[in-house]
């Protein structure tokens, strides 16, 4: 997983991967919207068309940002442009299951390249959606900045789940980086199983 997103993510003649600019650190002044989304399927337009290269979407992921205000925004030490995101700025499209330290570890990359392990740093949320009920989770990528786990990921990490007590709740959780992050009460998984 980690040597395909150095590919995907690019290196430098070295051999070493590349860093990310450090926009948390830049407060240019706001320049305006531009007319750039992300979509929910992750897919970026650029004025109602998808962006076809890949390795601008790329470039333009190192440089996302969403601020204390809720927006998300391109920034470079010298401007910053709002945009808009559909639901989440990343898609999670590869899950590893691993142990460290004898606790489970979950892994997890974006279609960007990112690789993240859920834990403290990096928490899983859930929410559950519509009348459908639909199961949604996302994992903290950096900053403020989510990914949303695709579905064929999503059902690998619903099969690691387990019934843990939560403050005297049965909840149905995960593990990961010595976390324990809760989905739903283990009660409402029966119902929604019938």
């Amino acid at each position: 997983m980690i040597a395909r997103a150095a590919d995907e993510v690019g290196s430098r003649s070295d051999g070493s991967v590349r860093g990310l600019p450090p926009v948390e650190r830049w407060n240019p002044p706001f320049c305006g919207d531009l007319d750039m989304e992300i979509r929910a399927d992750g897919t970026w337009f650029y004025m109602g068309t998808p962006i076809g290269r890949p390795a601008l979407v790329r470039l333009f992921s190192t440089v996302l940002r969403k601020d204390e205000d809720g927006r998300t925004y391109l920034v470079t030490p010298v401007e910053k442009v709002g945009i808009r995101v559909e639901d989440a700025h990343f898609i999670a499209v590869e899950m590893t299951a691993t142990e460290r330290d004898g606790e489970p570890l979950l892994t997890f990359r974006t279609q960007m390249g990112d690789v993240v392990e859920a834990g403290p740093e990096h928490p899983l949320r859930f929410v559950i959606e519509g009348e459908k009920r639909q199961l949604k989770p996302y994992l903290l990528v950096r900053g403020r900045l989510e990914a949303l786990i695709s579905r064929a990921v999503m059902y690998e990490l619903v099969e690691r789940g387990e019934v843990i007590d939560v403050e005297g709740v049965p909840m149905f959780a995960l593990r990961s980086g010595g976390q324990i992050f809760p989905v739903m009460p283990a009660d409402e998984l029966d119902q929604l199983s019938q």
